[in-house]
């Protein structure tokens, strides 16, 4: 019962679009309606720059990280790793807007991974960074730093829910990328700008994460 309560718990944090909330509370707008449509926090920096950006990645962070430690905490590593999978699956379908698309989970899933496992959110993050500081691609980034998961996973000895949860995830983020992957297979993928540009205001962005 309080693993139940846990996995609702995460989903209903999950479904707490910041993205969407602070574009339309400091801007007055959609961000569904600029750059990719996407809510999740890639788009919203894409768009409106680090003002809105990097609070909107940490609590998309934060979102999937409260559920999962707790869990993990108060009953274990396999109630930890349920309400981290609803927190995500809460970012990707919103309750708030209706279940309608939401992010692609990657900023929730490393924050339910430093929940549950934190050197291997620590070590997922680690990727991500080197991956984009050498490529400037978010969506490459979010690719490679999620199918590393579960090897991460293994190599720290966690068992085997962290591990089949790092697969789980991996497999998620990947899945929703996809678009991502066609893009850059045509040379078509655009490079993230740290700065905001003004075309992204008319929403000529592609869509990452």
């Amino acid at each position: 019962m309080t693993t139940a309560a846990f996995v609702v718990a995460g989903y209903l944090c999950g479904s707490l679009t910041w993205g969407y909330w602070l574009v339309r509370i400091f801007r007055g707008e959609d961000i569904r309606t600029k750059g990719s449509g996407n809510v999740g926090a890639t788009n919203v920096w894409r768009v409106y720059g680090p003002r809105l950006g990097l609070p909107a990645a940490v609590l998309d962070v934060a979102k999937g990280f409260a559920p999962a430690f707790a869990a993990t905490v108060v009953v274990g590593h396999g109630s930890g790793v349920l309400a981290g999978g609803a927190a995500m699956l809460g970012h990707w379908r919103p309750l708030f807007l209706g279940f309608q698309r939401g992010g692609k989970m990657v900023a929730t899933a490393g924050g339910a991974f430093l929940g549950v496992a934190p050197l291997v959110g620590a070590a997922g993050a680690g990727v991500w960074i080197v991956v984009f500081a050498l490529t400037r691609y978010a969506s490459v980034a979010s690719i490679v730093s999620a199918a590393s998961l579960p090897l991460w996973a293994w190599v720290f000895g966690y068992p085997w829910p962290v591990i089949a949860f790092g697969a789980a995830a991996g497999a998620g983020v990947v899945f929703l990328h996809r678009a991502n992957v066609a893009r850059l297979a045509r040379g078509e993928e655009s490079r993230f700008a740290l700065r905001r540009r003004n075309r992204d205001e008319h929403g000529s962005a592609p869509e990452t994460s």
